[in-house]
């Protein structure tokens, strides 16, 4: 299960830096769709961290802690930020991951 709660935030952890540099920043946006790998490494993120990232796995992402705030961002990295709504494919790709259950 994933681990929801910010007391389970691993604050050094490299990927909630990157995530909390990258979603404000137009070129490091550009580069996470052109260059994740590049940017993982730039970054300096764990095998384990990188591994999720490339799956989109958010509940491991929650999982080695990176913060409950970023999931959502994330999605719109992925999925874009475009009709910020219930029904836009990032959103719907964190019900997904996180919300329905199997």
């Amino acid at each position: 299960m994933a681990r929801m709660s910010i007391s389970d935030v691993v604050r050094t952890l490299p990927a909630n830096r990157m995530v909390f540099e990258v979603r404000r920043d137009m070129a490091l946006i550009k580069r996470w769709k052109d260059d994740l790998e590049g940017l993982m490494a730039d970054y300096g993120l764990s095998d384990e961290e990188k591994d999720a990232f490339r799956r989109q796995d958010l509940k491991k992402m929650a999982d080695i802690g990176v913060h409950p705030y970023f999931l959502t961002q994330i999605t719109r990295l992925y999925h874009g930020s475009a009709r910020n709504d219930k029904t836009s494919a990032a959103a719907q790709a964190y019900i997904k991951a996180l919300v329905e259950t199997k």
